[in-house]
């Protein structure tokens, strides 16, 4: 499973991540991007859309760990 933040602060509502993971993501009132249910879509799909986003406003941690799988830490090897 994964946590997954969206700076709503950097989203410019593009809708990238809805169409990638739509049972993740969905827009709020303000048309920015928000998460509905982390569980919602496989990883996978969740990494697809944060790599997707435009202006990286998607960050995903492994929710055992608390590592970030997304974006890349400087120097971590893919």
């Amino acid at each position: 499973m994964v946590r997954i933040g969206v700076d709503h602060g950097l989203c410019v509502g593009n809708a990238m991540c809805v169409a990638t993971a739509p049972g993740v993501f969905a827009h709020n009132e303000h048309r920015q991007s928000t998460v509905v249910d982390a569980g919602g879509d496989p990883a996978a799909r969740v990494l697809e859309a944060a790599a997707n986003c435009p202006v990286s406003a998607i960050r995903v941690m492994d929710s055992e760990t608390g590592r970030t799988l997304f974006p890349p830490e400087p120097g971590a090897r893919s």
